[in-house]
């Protein structure tokens, strides 16, 4: 490859108009944004007009197999991602898949065997990784900060109406107008994969793989099919307890992690941005600022091209995808299994 990685993109949706996406990109060194492909003519025509993106097309095959594409990202909801990954791989191209890899673990694990079949790299985009806020979080860990990390405890609930990208309404739900994020067989399941998984996978990076795990969901609520209450207790491979609280028809908005060791503990919100706090036994309490960037997916794109143009390897990829997908699986267990049947998995 060149200096530089000439990216194809799949997908336009909301998530690629600031966080990733065309915004994001140009905020990259040594990448540059080529072509957008979706299938509405109308919106990847408006999408790459307003983002000044070189080229549009409804075809990912044509995209795909472009020689002047070096490699394809892929922005679509969870339940193309095996197709497509397919596609790019059998173009002998790398590929930068969104998360949770697919739907479900069959669909991630043979994503994960044709890539290693074609040769080819299979990022995924746990964007959160290198975003400076958890960079520090792992730096207070991994220089023992807080000593030994001993426990970890997650706690995410939300208002239905509040949902930062797809609130939902009693009325919504009446109408059946549902966003694809709480369709099973579209994302593989609900809040919890699209938002939970961020937290699975953050405790993986900061506290190593999680072992061991049991959980429970359920539908709760009642306001579309997917779970809307989970919990689950875990244990990382590195010896710290975990507890994972997720409900997402709740009364009130919460969005907290604690990890705590033998010489103190670091408490932070995951998708807000309050001060980081931390604990330790000679300092106290201080609470420090940190800011996302304003792209929230330029690191993830940055280190996928430094990857990709071997300046550095990229935090993220297949491996920890994988066991994201794995230990989601456990703990949705038998809930989820009647949309596998539907979808045509089991």
């Amino acid at each position: 490859m060149s200096k530089e990685i000439r990216w194809g993109m799949i997908g336009c949706g909301d998530v690629t108009e600031e966080k990733s996406g065309a915004p994001a990109f140009k905020a990259v060194d040594g990448a540059k944004l080529m072509v957008v492909m979706s299938r509405s003519d109308n919106e990847v025509a408006d999408y790459a007009a307003r983002h000044e993106v070189p080229s549009w097309t409804t075809d990912a095959e044509k995209m795909i197999n472009d020689p002047e594409i070096d490699a394809i990202y892929i922005a679509t909801p969870p339940d193309s991602h095996h197709i497509y990954t397919e596609m790019v791989a059998k173009a002998g191209k790398p590929v930068l898949t969104e998360k949770p890899m697919g739907r479900w673990l069959s669909e991630a694990e043979a994503m994960a065997d044709i890539c290693d079949k074609a040769g080819v790299p299979l990022l995924v985009a746990y964007y959160r990784r290198p975003l400076p806020r958890f960079l520090k979080v792992k730096k207070w860990v991994d220089e023992g900060r807080i000593g030994t990390p001993r426990f970890v405890h997650i706690q995410h609930t939300l208002r239905p109406e509040s949902h930062p990208v797809a609130p939902v309404t009693e009325e919504m739900a009446a109408s059946g107008n549902i966003p694809w994020r709480f369709d099973p067989e579209v994302g593989g399941g609900g809040n919890f994969i699209d938002m939970g998984t961020h937290m699975l996978d953050m405790v993986d990076y900061i506290l190593g793989p999680i072992v061991e795990v049991e959980g429970r969901a359920e539908n709760k609520g009642g306001l579309y099919a997917a779970e809307d209450t989970v919990s689950a207790s875990f244990l990382c491979e590195g010896g710290a307890h975990g507890t994972g609280q997720w409900c997402y028809v709740a009364g009130t908005n919460v969005d907290r992690m604690e990890i705590v060791g033998t010489e103190g503990a670091v408490r932070f919100s995951f998708f807000d941005e309050e001060p980081l706090e931390l604990e330790t036994k000679t300092d106290g309490i201080q609470m420090v600022e940190a800011k996302n960037p304003a792209h929230f997916h330029q690191p993830i794109l940055q280190a996928a091209t430094d990857h990709l143009l071997g300046r550095a390897t990229c935090p993220s990829d297949f491996r920890n995808g994988l066991r994201a997908m794995r230990i989601q699986d456990k703990i949705l267990g038998n809930f989820i299994e009647p949309f596998k049947r539907q979808a045509g998995v089991l």
